[in-house]
């Protein structure tokens, strides 16, 4: 079976080559930064059980978010906030959470392997992989790290709003959390540009 172009750019590189996954969680919900994360293993300790992140339970993730934290080589976040988001568009904020993340790493990547089909502007050499997240464990293990830390960050976020409920839907567009806007209008927290806050805003 022919191997698919990222495959066979790792096949090519030495065994101690530094390889970057990144992905980002949090394009879909009304509030709330984006987050994205990036990160390196140690392929003399591998990790068990990488997935992608929303395939497996919150206890699983926590655990696994854990043992990279610990094991990896190197693992970073970077985020987008709203008004960054609303500035920019939901892409472009992603886009540069991503490169946020590679850079915090701290590291020089000879490979950067990023979920979905765009790429950050930046010098790396870097391929995007579609479904990523379940087909390349350094892409799964920085999916992992970043669903993590926004849903903890959501639930502090809950700690000051808590009206809204993030703690249950981290900001995405439920029926409570639509229920909760109309009521309560639009927090700090909330992305300006999305359609249903914006409707929100304008009295609709």
């Amino acid at each position: 079976m022919a191997l698919d172009d990222w495959e066979q750019a790792i096949a090519k590189l030495p065994h101690d080559a530094c390889i970057v996954g990144v992905d980002e969680v949090g394009r879909g919900p009304l509030a709330g930064d984006v987050v994205a994360a990036a990160a390196v293993l140690d392929r003399n300790n591998p990790i068990d059980g990488l997935a992608d992140s929303k395939k497996l339970t919150a206890k699983r993730r926590e655990l696994l978010s854990e043992q990279l934290h610990l094991r990896a080589k190197a693992v970073a976040l970077g985020r987008a906030s709203p008004e960054e988001i609303d500035e920019l568009n939901i892409l472009q904020a992603s886009l540069l959470a991503m490169w946020r993340a590679v850079d915090a790493l701290g590291v020089s990547p000879d490979l950067v392997l990023v979920d979905g089909r765009q790429l950050p502007r930046w010098s790396y050499r870097s391929i995007a992989v579609i479904k990523g997240d379940s087909r390349v464990k350094e892409i799964a293990a920085a999916s992992i790290v970043a669903k993590v830390a926004r849903d903890r960050y959501m639930c502090e976020q809950h700690e000051r709003w808590p009206m809204y409920g993030f703690d249950a839907h981290k900001g995405y567009p439920t029926a409570a959390h639509l229920s909760a806007l109309k009521t309560h209008g639009v927090s700090p927290l909330h992305r300006r540009s999305f359609a249903p806050v914006r409707a929100i805003i304008g009295g609709h």
